[in-house]
Order: C-alpha cells, then structure tokens, then sequence
C-alpha cells in the first residue's frame, strides 16, 4: 500500500523556500555583486570557519605585495630573500533573524501559498537591505545604532540582542584609519587630512576631488580589482546627493561627454554606473551620509553641514563570512494553527581588514579609502 509521508514534503517544500528566500536576498543586495572568493574580488566572501585556540572564527590572510628592490646581475641573491608578510585578519559572526506572522484565519484575506510569496518577498528584501546597510556602515566605520542617513537607528533603545550593535562583529567597527581617511577641501582643491569638522557647505565633490582621490588610492599602493584586460580599477561608492554635486561640475561633464557616445548608452544620460580613469562610480542610498542626522550632530564646525562618507574600494577593502550557502527558514503555527509564522536567519560576519602599512609604518585600512565631501 502506498504511503503519503507529510514530514518529508513538508521539508522539501521548506528547502525550495529557504533557497527562493536567499536567492531573493542575494539578488536584491546591492553589495552581493561585489562579492566572490578571491582575493580579487572587493568583498571576499569566506565560506568556513576556522578553528583556533579561542573558539571558531573566520580567519581572511591579506599579503601585500612585495616592494623590495631585488638583486642585479650576478649578485647573490640567497640570503638576501625579500620576506612575505601576512596578516590574518579575524572575521567574527553571529546570527541575525527576523520574522512575520499572519492575524489568522478570519483576517488573512490570502492563502497559505500567498502568504509564503509575500513572506518570501518582505523577508528577501530585509535580509538584503539589513546586509547592505551594515556592510556600508563597516566600510565607512559607523556604529550600527545609526543608520546609513545618520539618523538614530529606531532600535538603538531596545534591550540586549534586539540592537544591532548588539552583534558580535559590531564591536569591532572602528572609525577609518589616519592613513585612509580624507576630506575634500574646495576652496584648497585638494584632499586633506580626514576632519569632520572642518567640512564646508561649499566642499562639493568634484571631478578634480575623484581624480586626487585616486592618485591617493595609487600612492598608497593600494591594490586595485584587476579586470580581465589586466587593468586595475577601483569601485567608488557615492550617496545619491554627492552624486548630483558631482554632476553639475563642469569639469565632471566635460569629461565624461568627450570620453563617451551621445545617445541613450552615454551613461550620463541613462544614469548608469560610470567607468571612467579607472575608476567605476556607483550611485547607492544607503552609503554614508548626514541627511538624516539631528541638528548639531551633521558635520562641520556647528555641525550644520550635510556631508556624505564616499568609499573608494579596491582588492579586499571588506571581508564577508557566510557560513551557509542557504540562509535559516523556519514556519510555526499558534493558536492551534489558526495563525501562522515564518522566520528568515543568516549567520554571517563582517570585517574592514587592516594590516601594518609599509608606507606609513603603522595599522591602515587594507583595501579601502573613505573620502568626506557636502552634499
């Protein structure tokens, strides 16, 4: 006779939602498309933990490249080896979970199968965006009880384990290093010394702002992402409002209107990514800025300047541990089944890698340079 067994479909159904549920998630995520394995790749993704006399945690190794001068001629060479330093940088990681439940039969206007689209939708959204702000809030180096606009983050007054500075990693966000942190000074035209304080309401990014900011990335020898042609180029992260500053400069447009076509596929005009003196520009919501903050708390002397925190990102600037290649997917009934749940959940970590710069003798940033214009 044959036999129905429910606890298996039951599971099987719930792996094809936890895997539509995390696809949904990674599709959604804006900084999932800078993620791989490599060490070439923006955000290296670690995928296993690593067992150490403390407990588990990721470990990233970052190896800088060599910068001796070798040996000529007939020189000898052995004993005269150039050292090649590593760093292990540590990644922590905890589980974040959120979760959404119907009011019951007589109020649920869907079915079942709907109300698991919906689940699948809202939760692969949240999980997406949650990602997204924490990683952006890493690479400019802001406590999680702000959000990316600056303002007080709601949960900020919750008890213990309902923050996100609650998570074990959030401990670990550090402002930008002295080496790796600027602002752009218009009236100078030149980048100086990282000081949010010393911002202006006329410090507007501009063409001659992204250029110095590269050469800065380049004097550092900060490693590039290297393109299939062999090029190096970095990923620049701009707030939609520096974006319109940098916009409006002449000389921005100038140079972007001689360097590409006229028509729709000229990406000044279709509002595309733009690559450009290697440099690709991304215009994102949710990267740094002050719009949101309370009066007194923006930037500037009396803290009234609206300013965005631009990362400009080569080889390794963020490291990312997921330890699953699904996110957690969990459904329960209350009320003798009249109400149903669903939970989504990832365990993951994040890392701004540092390692002891030879250039400035001291602990810098690996892969990433923030920039503080107004906006």
């Amino acid at each position: 006779m044959a036999q129905t067994d429910f606890t298996k479909l039951l599971t099987n159904e719930k792996n094809v939602w936890v895997k539509r549920a995390w696809k949904h998630a990674r599709e959604h995520s804006f900084l999932m498309k800078f993620a791989g394995t490599g060490m070439n790749s923006m955000v290296q993704r670690i995928t296993e933990l690593t067992k150490t006399e403390k407990g588990e945690k990721a470990i990233l190794r970052l190896v800088p490249d060599l910068a001796g001068s070798g040996v000529v001629g007939d020189y000898e060479l052995e004993g005269h080896e150039e050292e090649l330093k590593a760093y292990d940088t540590e990644i922590f990681v905890d589980q974040l979970r959120n979760a959404t439940r119907d009011k019951g039969r007589m109020n649920n206007q869907k079915t079942v199968i709907n109300y698991r689209t919906e689940a699948k939708d809202k939760l692969g959204f949240w999980m997406a965006n949650i990602m997204d702000q924490l990683g952006f809030l890493t690479l400019a180096g802001v406590n999680y009880d702000l959000n990316t606009d600056g303002s007080a983050r709601g949960s900020a007054g919750n008890p213990a384990g309902y923050k996100l500075s609650d998570l074990e990693y959030a401990k670990r966000v550090a402002a930008p290093t002295a080496g790796r942190h600027f602002r752009w000074d218009a009236a100078a035209g030149e980048l100086k010394q990282g000081d949010t304080s010393a911002i202006t309401k006329a410090d507007h990014l501009t063409y001659n702002g992204l250029l110095s900011a590269r050469a800065h990335m380049k004097n550092r020898h900060i490693r590039g992402i290297r393109s299939k042609g062999g090029e190096e180029f970095y990923h620049v992260f701009l707030n939609p409002m520096a974006y319109l500053k940098l916009k409006t400069d002449p000389d921005y447009k100038a140079a972007l209107q001689h360097a590409a076509p006229r028509g729709s596929s000229n990406p000044i005009f279709s509002g595309n990514s733009v690559t450009m003196d290697g440099m690709v520009l991304h215009e994102y919501h949710h990267v740094f800025n002050t719009s949101g903050a309370a009066a007194g708390s923006k930037w500037g002397a009396a803290g009234d300047v609206d300013g965005c925190r631009i990362s400009m990102c080569g080889a390794q600037a963020l490291a990312m541990c997921t330890l699953d290649s699904d996110a957690i997917w969990e459904e329960k009934t209350f009320d003798y089944g009249n109400s149903r749940g669903i939970s989504v959940g990832k365990i993951f970590g994040l890392e701004r890698p540092k390692f002891v710069s030879k250039k400035e003798g001291s602990e810098q940033d690996f892969g990433v340079c923030n920039f503080d214009v107004a906006i």
